[in-house]
């Protein structure tokens, strides 16, 4: 099958991969232009267009798809299917009815629940136990079209952001393979999207990451598997700015205000929050990396009755 592979993050690079690897035509690769990332500002690739480049595959990285220009770029390359995964821009009806077999998209939630950009951060923020991948018909609406395809994925209680993202990846990988295959043999089946409760996975936000330890300690745990890479969760402490970058809920009282640091261990130390305590394992100092606690203590400290508080940094 001759597909146009749209995506531009480490989400969507197992796709391209494993449909090069099952033998479809990718005649095109499109994803966001480079960009500027660090102190440096040097121009990087996309880690889609890594893979492309890689795998040999001609890329394409309009401004905006939706440009006259750019739709007649597409329109060279006759694909039979566009693939669709992270791509970071919306496509107009033209594009969208472009191929034969329209665009397919592979979206990171059992759909029709979490709709949005960040299904995955929002999945644990909410503490659900399962989440998934949804092979979808693109429409013109926000991840609204017919369902093809669907798996379900389990979210473990110790599943990061991180650690969820790789292995929906993988599923999102292996599906749109088997949904292709489906495809060519003209046995998929459209179902359309059910109605029910839905819970709209909005962008994140940096300022989202700022700690409020008048919430519940499991609250604010779930937060830091959320956001571990994007924004990270953070507190001031006596004027430093402290990333959360592990750290569980523990179910005890100290009697003590929120924000205060009621305990320490050697590896670990414990903050009273709204309700229970937030052990944590894990932090990243400012100007420094991510360090155990246990590492942190050996040139610093934090002692009892140190309060953090809420930062918008």
């Amino acid at each position: 099958m001759k597909i146009i592979f749209m995506g531009t993050p480490d989400f969507a690079v197992s796709a391209l991969r494993k449909l090069h690897e099952a033998g479809h035509e990718i005649v095109l690769v499109v994803t966001q232009p480079d960009k500027p990332k660090g102190r440096s500002k040097l121009y990087l690739a996309t880690p889609v267009k890594e893979e492309a480049l890689r795998l040999g595959i001609e890329v394409f990285q309009p401004d905006r798809i939706k440009k006259s220009e750019n739709i007649e770029v597409l329109k060279k390359y006759e694909a039979d299917v566009f693939v669709v995964a992270a791509f970071g821009q919306i496509l107009s009806k033209e594009i969208l009815d472009m191929p034969k077999y329209g665009c397919i998209n592979i979206h990171a939630s059992l759909l029709p629940k979490y709709r949005g950009a960040a299904p995955i951060q929002w999945a644990i923020l909410n503490g659900e136990k399962k989440s998934g991948v949804t092979i979808m018909q693109m429409d013109e609406g926000l991840d609204t079209g017919d369902m093809l395809l669907s798996k379900e994925v389990d979210i473990e209680d110790t599943d990061t952001a991180d650690l969820l993202h790789d292995k929906l990846s993988e599923t999102g990988a292996d599906l749109i393979v088997e949904a292709l295959d489906i495809l060519e043999k003209g046995e998929l089946k459209a179902i359309p999207q059910p109605e029910g409760p839905l819970f709209y996975a909005s962008m994140i936000k940096k300022e989202d990451g700022a700690l409020d330890f008048t919430k519940r300690a499991n609250e604010i745990a779930l937060k830091v598997r959320a956001f571990q890479s994007w924004p990270g969760t953070f507190a001031s402490l006596n004027g430093n700015y402290i990333k959360f970058c592990m750290a569980e809920p523990v179910f005890e009282e100290s009697g003590k205000e929120p924000g205060t640091v009621c305990r320490v261990e050697k590896d670990c130390f414990y903050v009273q929050t709204g309700e229970g305590e937030l052990k944590v394992t894990r932090i990243q100092p400012q100007g420094k990396k991510a360090m155990s606690v246990k590492d942190y203590f050996l040139g610093n400290k934090i002692e009892l009755g140190d309060i953090f508080t809420k930062t918008e940094r």
